[in-house]
């Protein structure tokens, strides 16, 4: 018999009910810095009011673009508590991606910070995205001809700069509007309303823009927060990357919905996040992949008896170095999962009973409301156990589509609502799945999605540059990386690392090429009348 039940919030009201349990309690800590619930809600319903005070009104798409902190924690909720849906942006993006997700987003604001802290100067971004932004005056609504929806670029925090709205005005502007007003407009919210946009790479030259409700946002993580991987006292979670990733939001929004504590840092660190982790008594990590877990157990100062708090540990990685984090932490459940921005994040995860091998060589099972199958990429027959075809998932956490892409919805969502996930899957007799490999023509790098048309169109702006084929190349720490295949034009004279060099700062880092290999104009291995990408990895060996 059922004894859990379901309870679906929207983001904001997640953050409320965790302020009124328990106020005192650390919601968001960093090395350096920490956060309480009542600080949190504080801070999150300033950034509400000063966002209506500039003239955002509910409903509107504003992009936060934050690394990791304090900062990120306030103005994710205050944007969902004024009614709003928020647009993380990827802070490795760069101008092309950046002005694309922008406008296509059609964001009305967009909130920044620039202090010395951040690793990247992110206002410099920005203005590289928007060249107009630089000389526009922030005293009034911008009218930027890169983004004609934009109305404000804010910084909640650091120096002000040319075009932005600085952060002692940005606070100034919430003078005039009362907290009433703010919990007027959460209440207004629905759980089927729009509460994300996030962008995800894929087999197209742009990004698509995943609209996620909130029910799909916040039901599975917190589910999976208040019961599956509850440590039965206070839940200390830590995740290894960027909130503007599914990844690290998810279990965030999880950990907020069961009132506990997460643990975060600007950047990756092994020696941080260990000191970190068992400061705070770590007790549920997300490090997800095997360079992140590797990082860790290989670092000096790891000890496993510090870790005598952690039950649950996430981790997608090779046989050998779950069976060796098994062995390590004999205390801590491994577990591995299937996810993706689509999915709101995880749609399968595994068991509490699950063996030694299967937490080593399977991805987990469908989790409780959602439903998969795995099917014919062909004919859509669907498939017997240990037949490998495409994953189809349905249920309350799929996206409700691509905003402003209805032809790429309707490739990618059936009519029934189940999703093509274009990632190839087989299944135990005991329905756990095995991840096989990707359908689509997509790079996983480090977990980062990478459409390879984008980086081969990029290349090919190069003047010397006639055609461009990128593949993956597997690689140890970020399972596999990006390397092109280039056709050059007669009389070029342009080496490999001058067209890597030319990639750098101009897309994403994890985007770039890691070689580039020259190929003659009959050399190009062909299937029918396209080139053949399976014949290109097999001379990488």
């Amino acid at each position: 018999m059922k004894t859990e039940w379901t309870e679906v919030s929207t983001i904001g009201d997640l953050l409320i009910r965790a302020a009124a349990l328990a106020p005192d309690r650390c919601a968001l800590a960093l090395p350096d810095a920490r956060i309480s619930y009542a600080e949190l809600l504080d801070g999150a319903t300033e950034v509400a009011r000063s966002l209506a005070g500039l003239g955002v009104a509910p409903g509107s798409k504003v992009g936060l673009f934050i690394p990791n902190g304090l900062a990120f924690g306030k103005a994710f909720f205050g944007i969902s508590l004024l009614g709003c849906v928020v647009v993380p942006l990827n802070t490795r993006h760069k101008a092309t991606e950046l002005g694309f997700i922008i406008a296509n987003g059609e964001l009305s604001a967009i909130l920044s910070s620039s202090e010395a802290a951040d690793y990247v100067d992110l206002p410099a971004i920005l203005v590289d995205a928007l060249p107009s932004l630089a000389s526009a005056d922030a005293a009034r609504p911008l009218a930027l001809p890169e983004a004609p929806m934009l109305r404000r670029a804010i910084l909640v925090s650091g120096p002000s700069r040319p075009g932005f709205v600085d952060a002692e005005r940005f606070g100034a502007a919430a003078q005039g509007i009362p907290a009433a007003f703010v919990e007027q407009v959460s209440r207004r919210v629905r759980v089927r309303d729009t509460g994300l946009i996030l962008y995800t790479s894929g087999t197209t030259a742009n990004p698509k823009g995943c609209m996620l409700s909130h029910e799909a946002v916040t039901r599975g993580p917190v589910e999976r927060a208040r019961h599956r991987l509850s440590s039965g006292g206070k839940d200390v979670t830590w995740a290894a990357g960027p909130l503007f990733h599914i990844g690290s939001l998810a279990p965030f929004i999880g950990s907020v919905g069961a009132a506990g504590t997460f643990l975060s840092d600007v950047y990756f660190d092994a020696g941080r996040a260990i000191a970190l982790m068992v400061r705070e008594g770590v007790t549920l990590a997300w490090p997800w992949f095997s360079a992140i877990v590797q990082g860790i157990i290989d670092h000096p100062g790891f000890d496993p008896s510090d870790f005598d708090t952690l039950r649950y540990l996430f981790l997608i990685g090779p046989d050998s170095l779950v069976d060796r984090v098994q062995t390590l932490l004999p205390q801590t459940e491994v577990l591995q999962a299937c996810g993706m921005t689509e999915t709101a994040g995880v749609f399968a995860l595994s068991d509490p009973d699950e063996s030694f091998v299967s937490r080593s060589t399977t991805q987990g099972k469908a989790a409780p409301g959602v439903e998969v199958r795995i099917v014919d990429p062909e004919t859509g027959a669907d498939l017997p156990p240990g037949k490998m075809g495409e994953i189809l998932v349905r249920g309350f956490c799929v996206m409700d589509g691509y905003y402003r892409d209805p032809v790429k919805t309707a490739d990618t969502l059936t009519p029934d609502g189940w999703l093509h996930t274009g990632d190839l899957y087989s299944r135990t007799e005991g329905d756990s799945l095995i991840f096989q490999g990707r359908l689509k023509d997509m790079l996983k790098v480090g977990g980062e999605n990478v459409a390879t048309m984008e980086v081969e169109a990029f290349l090919c702006s190069h003047p010397d540059v006639k055609i461009a084929e990128v593949v993956g190349k597997p690689d140890p720490r970020l399972d596999e990386v990006p390397v092109a295949f280039v056709e050059i034009r007669p009389g070029s004279a342009v080496e490999p690392e001058a067209l890597i060099a030319f990639c750098r700062g101009k897309i994403a880092s994890y985007k770039v090429p890691r070689a580039v290999y020259f190929v003659a104009a009959d050399d190009w291995p062909m299937s029918a009348t396209k080139v053949d990408k399976r014949a290109l990895r097999e001379r990488l060996g």
